[in-house]
């Protein structure tokens, strides 16, 4: 028996309708910048930069960094994991100590969060271990992987946490294991005022992303730049009038 044509062709007219409306309804980051509660990077022309490291603390690597970074003076945030930060909470408070930035990139590095159920716990659970390390809590986020939706955002919001990426002309992927560099020239070449720097210092071999730290931090020093955490260009910018900052005042 044949069917009549309206019929076959009905889930394609369903399928074109869904993926219509998701593009229609579908957030980028300019919808999630407006609200406030994300940030990329800052628009400053004051020459400073936040180099940023994710899945720490290691060892070896975030030690070796952290020695690089007081040869220059250099401030960082480290967006940490909460089982490392538990492994190694002697490193959290030599960040700690030494003025750095502690931030929360969840407890296990987990993909596909997909409830907000799970996604609070993660973050929870590696606020609280920081806290006991250092007496205070993050007010950072960075989602795994940098993905988000509505979801990653509003549960980290409503956990206390601005949500910070970093700026997409600065992610060098050293967690590929670059030459050192490809590491420094992506950086160097691309460098901006109020850029947000993506590397890491666990995950993998980080001895690249550590020799390539030795050449950057020397150059943009050269070049006038200063190296400060996420939270302090924040509130040097325009920034320090958005809702994160009512974090610190209530």
């Amino acid at each position: 028996m044949r069917r009549p044509l309206s019929i076959l062709f009905l889930p394609i007219f369903f399928y074109v309708l869904l993926f219509t409306n998701m593009q229609i309804f579908a957030k980028d980051r300019w919808d999630y910048e407006k609200t406030g509660q994300v940030t990329w990077d800052i628009d400053t022309k004051e020459k400073m930069v936040a180099i940023t490291f994710d899945d720490g603390p290691h060892p070896l690597y975030t030690s070796d960094i952290l020695d690089v970074l007081a040869n220059y003076n250099a401030k960082a945030t480290f967006f940490v994991l909460g089982a490392h930060a538990k492994k190694y909470s002697g490193l959290i408070y030599r960040q700690f100590r030494e003025g750095h930035e502690i931030a929360n990139h969840t407890y296990n590095h987990k993909y596909h969060l997909t409830t907000s159920k799970e996604l609070k716990k993660e973050i929870d659970d590696t606020a609280e271990i920081i806290y006991e390390i250092t007496g205070t809590k993050p007010a950072l986020f960075r989602p795994v992987g940098g993905t988000y939706n509505d979801v990653t955002i509003n549960t980290a919001v409503d956990s206390g946490n601005h949500v910070v990426l970093w700026s997409w002309h600065q992610d060098p992927e050293d967690w590929k294991n670059p030459s050192v560099n490809r590491i420094t020239n992506h950086i160097l070449k691309n460098i901006s005022p109020g850029d947000i720097i993506l590397l890491h210092d666990a995950g993998g071999d980080r001895s690249r992303t550590v020799e390539s730290l030795k050449r950057i931090l020397p150059q943009l020093t050269k070049e006038g730049y200063k190296f400060v955490t996420v939270s302090e260009m924040m509130y040097r910018t325009e920034i320090k009038d958005s809702s994160f900052f009512n974090l610190f005042l209530n």
